[in-house]
């Protein structure tokens, strides 16, 4: 233990610590520290989104809109970097490895953070042919490329950031995981008036806000996972080679999963702009909406990857099973409570974001009608989360990027042609409730195989 664990009085949780216990409480525990950190940024988010709005140009919401679609390519990225991060990192752990352990947290983060970088490189030297192609004009695309030309870069602090996140939850300090992401909120929270209102910058502030916000998120997760834990050794150039293969083993599948979500959000981008800015602006609003409303259900994909992890790493199946279960009863009925929410609260939403006719029924319609089908995107999270865990990364990728392709374009453009832009939404929902169900069945099935396996080899 190093001086600053000392001096706090913390002590090193043991290694295996989602081997033994109640696995409602890990699940629980974890998914709730992780939901307050995410929630927090996702609700800053939505209140730098509801300052834009103030401003009473439509054009700035919509150009924020397309902006937030964009950088869901690069978050997306980091995250399935964290996810096979925290599996490998777990897995040791959990079989008492914790040199390797460390050494696989220097080397992953390290790698991460420099994937990050590419990603970012690629998305600024594609802007704008991107934005065009998503349906962005006029205004509205100056005010979306603006936004993402001053905040982008900072995405390299992201993804170290989420990275040692995912360290702080693969060794179960869920407390400190949350702190990381937590702090990152609260940062851009008092920045973000200050700039937009305060100094007058408007999209710019809140740009500006987000490279704050990203900063304090990966000094406070540097803190965690290597002054109080001691857990992420300074890597060789051998070292990142020789473990470049085993992340990128489940990494890469990892990373082509979570894009998926972002061309879907990109395809209805462009599907509802002949729609108009109003369209565009009510999408806008959603998409700040649900990770907010569902962020339980985004923390629990990042909290059960370590809690299944361990128990493969301590060969416990009985386990990995039960977590798999309490997950998705865990998910469906936090979506269920913020559905309810959503229905109650959708008027308020339109009110305090100043939406006008248009942009205010649909967001009406997304909190009465489609905000249910979150139901079937949670159970996707879930299993989505036991195939990166379970040596089958393939399938999440293969199931998001079936939900979001088949699952959504012509469900979506059929939808449209019905009844609009409500139709749009309907045939997206449609589409996540048949993949929903699909991917639960196939993550039951790997995990009967793996048992089946185990059991052979000791015959």
């Amino acid at each position: 233990m190093n001086d600053a664990a000392s001096r706090s009085g913390d002590k090193k949780p043991d290694a295996g610590k989602f081997t033994t216990g109640s696995i409602k409480r890990h699940v629980l525990v974890m998914s709730a520290s992780g939901a307050i950190g995410l929630i927090s940024i996702f609700a800053v988010d939505l209140l730098s989104l509801l300052y834009i709005s103030w401003l009473g140009n439509v054009n700035f919401t919509a150009g924020v809109g397309y902006a937030t679609a964009v950088m869901f390519f690069s978050t997306s990225a980091n995250v399935g970097m964290m996810i096979g991060l925290s599996a490998l990192v777990s897995r040791a752990i959990g079989a008492r490895e914790m040199d390797r352990a460390r050494r696989l947290s220097g080397t992953t983060s390290f790698i991460s953070a420099f994937a990050s970088l590419l990603v970012s490189a690629l998305i600024l030297f594609t802007l704008h042919p991107l934005l065009t192609l998503m349906g962005a004009t006029g205004d509205t695309h100056d005010v979306a490329y603006r936004f993402l030309l001053i905040a982008m870069p900072s995405n390299v602090f992201l993804g170290f950031g989420m990275a040692l996140s995912g360290v702080l939850r693969a060794v179960g300090d869920a407390r400190r995981s949350m702190f990381v992401t937590l702090s990152g909120g609260i940062a851009s929270a008092i920045v973000d008036p200050i700039l937009i209102f305060g100094l007058g910058l408007g999209t710019d502030g809140a740009a500006i806000a987000t490279i704050i916000s990203r900063l304090v998120f990966c000094a406070v997760g540097f803190y965690g996972a290597v002054k109080v834990h001691d857990l992420v050794r300074r890597p060789t150039g051998l070292q990142i080679i020789e473990d470049f293969g085993p992340l990128f083993g489940i990494a890469l599948p990892a990373v082509l999963t979570n894009l998926a979500g972002p061309v879907a959000g990109a395809f209805m981008t462009a599907v509802l702009a002949p729609y108009g800015d109003e369209a565009v602006a009510a999408n806008a609003i959603i998409t700040r909406l649900v990770p907010v409303a569902f962020g339980s259900v985004f923390a629990l994909s990042g909290a059960v990857g370590p809690i299944i992890g361990q128990n493969l790493g301590a060969r416990n199946i009985g386990r990995v099973r039960k977590t798999l279960i309490d997950s998705l009863m865990i998910a469906t009925l936090s979506v269920v409570v913020a559905w309810v929410i959503l229905a109650l609260a959708r008027n308020g939403i339109s009110y305090i974001f100043h939406a006008k006719e248009e942009t205010a029924d649909l967001v009406s319609f997304f909190c009465i009608v489609i905000a249910g089908t979150w139901i079937f995107h949670g159970a996707l999270f879930v299993a989505n989360a036991s195939f990166n865990n379970l040596g089958a990364p393939a399938l999440a990728t293969a199931f998001n990027w079936g939900k979001s392709t088949v699952g959504t374009i012509p469900f979506a453009l059929i939808g449209v042609q019905i009844a609009g832009a409500k139709g749009a939404l309907i045939g997206q929902g449609i589409g996540a409730i048949l993949f929903g169900i699909g991917g639960v069945y196939a993550a039951f099935h790997v995990v009967a195989r793996i048992e089946r396996r185990w059991n052979s080899e000791k015959v």
